[in-house]
């Protein structure tokens, strides 16, 4: 007789914050968090440098959250993907047994925790579901072209009544992973600095186990973002510098997929053209300019000599 899975612990749960010089922002999580019914065991804050007063509102919450909060600040800005790797070390040495990411730009609905911990018993890599800025539905590109490395952006947003979908990414607004997958990927890799960083890791955890997203609404965005509507989903404004390391990042992409066997040069030359003109789109019909292009030339030079260097190992496992 095979035993019932154990109950979802929610003291057992860490939530990590990656934060940067946005304390109203991150003020309203933690607000949003101290209203949460259950609470996770911890929250880690990870704190890029912020040159604002990220660390007074940090302590204001101490009291009043109603769970512990872990609260790092780094010497340096080590980006978003710097951020979440800190944030999942931090968890893990803590014991976690679930770890909850997430940008200092939303917002936890109360009973987030309980609906995410509903599923836990069966999978052991979970995506939630958002609402935008405007209270609409988010519709995050859960899947990818494997080979050429990029979101497929029309996948279907139905749900059938299964309530989730397979998926073979991730997104570190919302990715609720198990320490066991941790322990086998090893900690988000650091050199992405930002973008592609969340992808890779939930493709190395859909090798692992059945990762899904569920049809259950756990955030809210609480930042607006300049978009261009495109009925199913929105092609947001950009950066100079997510332009650079849109592109500079294929080169990390191609090193894992040689690494797991998956390369194929001329599937992910498409893709990266893909890429390319992608964010050609979103600067001539979002940002309505054509100024920042050259940042994605420089991205595609330093993706390419990273790309070729045979020195590169990934991120390693953390097993034992």
């Amino acid at each position: 007789m095979t035993a019932a899975p154990a109950a979802f612990d929610p003291t057992a749960a860490t939530i990590v914050i990656v934060t940067f010089n946005r304390s109203h922002l991150l003020s309203g999580l933690l607000t949003s968090i101290t209203a949460m019914d259950p609470k996770p065991g911890h929250v880690v804050i990870i704190d890029n440098a912020s040159a604002d007063d990220t660390t007074d509102v940090v302590e204001s919450f101490r009291e009043d959250i109603g769970t512990e909060i872990v609260y790092r600040r780094l010497e340096k800005n080590t980006g978003g993907s710097g951020g979440f790797s800190e944030g999942m070390r931090t968890a893990y040495e803590l014991g976690s047994e679930w770890i909850w990411m997430m940008d200092d730009d939303v917002e936890v609905l109360t009973e987030g925790l309980a609906k995410m911990g509903a599923w836990s018993s069966r999978f052991k890599s979970i995506q939630g579901r958002r609402f935008d800025y405007d209270g609409s539905e988010f519709y995050w590109q859960y899947r990818i072209a494997e080979r050429m490395g990029i979101p497929i952006p029309f996948a279907p947003s139905g749900f059938d009544e299964t309530g989730y979908k397979e998926m073979n990414s991730g997104c570190f607004e919302g990715m609720f992973i198990h320490r066991s997958i941790v322990q086998q990927i090893g900690f988000p890799d650091p050199r992405f600095f930002i973008y592609w960083d969340d992808q890779m890791y939930g493709w190395l955890a859909s090798r692992l186990t059945t990762a899904v997203i569920v049809d259950e609404f756990v955030l809210r965005r609480t930042r607006e973002i300049k978009q261009w509507d495109m009925g199913i989903r929105h092609m947001n404004a950009s950066s100079n510098a997510y332009r650079y390391y849109i592109m500079r990042n294929r080169g990390f992409i191609k090193q894992y997929y040689r690494v797991h066997g998956v390369y194929n040069p001329v599937l992910f030359g498409l893709g990266t053209a893909a890429t390319f003109f992608k964010e050609l789109i979103r600067l001539v019909f979002v940002e309505r300019t054509v100024r920042g292009t050259s940042n994605l030339f420089r991205g595609i030079r330093d993706g390419g000599k990273a790309g070729r260097d045979r020195s590169w190992q990934p991120m390693p496992p953390l097993e034992g």
